[in-house]
């Protein structure tokens, strides 16, 4: 199951998964020692870096980031602490998980692959995807005032008592 979301209070863990969820194995734990940590739910996000149509479902290759208090993955691409792939065994369309695109998996951890990364074998720990938040980007803001001020006169709705004085426009 895969959920689109734009906004914070969203459920990324199941009810019937919350019970299971080891909250104590972490990613570097992880990557170091992914078979010590088979058939274990735990619960990573990231980026995606890219999306492979398999037979058994689709392949993500994801770029770990931190997660905050709501499970969604933040921070800058420098935070990151390494690479995984999560197996989810439904039929995502590749175009709908560009690069850049921000996910949280909740997973069973079933081992590690190594595949070619660049000029070395990278080892990637592989989680089967129980639950996946896909979440919708951003646009970027900036904050304006509305209205402006000419001398000691503000006029009607010109002023801090008058209606909005700040306003929030999104860039295009």
């Amino acid at each position: 199951m895969a959920s689109f979301v734009s906004c914070a209070g969203v459920t990324v863990i199941p009810p019937e998964l919350k019970d299971q969820v080891d909250r104590t194995v972490t990613f570097d734990r992880l990557r170091e020692t992914p078979l010590s940590y088979k058939e274990r739910l735990i619960v990573l996000g990231g980026v995606v870096l890219s999306a492979k149509r398999l037979k058994e479902g689709t392949r993500i290759e994801v770029l770990q980031l931190p997660l905050d208090k709501g499970l969604e993955p933040g921070g800058h691409l420098t935070d990151s602490r390494g690479r995984f792939i999560a197996l989810h065994k439904e039929f995502i369309d590749p175009a709908a998980l560009p690069p850049l695109t921000r996910i949280t998996v909740v997973g069973e951890v079933v081992g590690a692959i190594t595949l070619p990364l660049d000029e070395v074998d990278y080892v990637y720990p592989v989680l089967v995807s129980k639950a996946m938040t896909i979440w919708l980007t951003k646009p970027p803001a900036f904050w304006f005032r509305p209205y402006p001020y000419f001398g000691a006169y503000w006029g009607p709705h010109w002023g801090p008592y008058w209606g909005p004085y700040w306003a929030l426009y999104p860039v295009p």
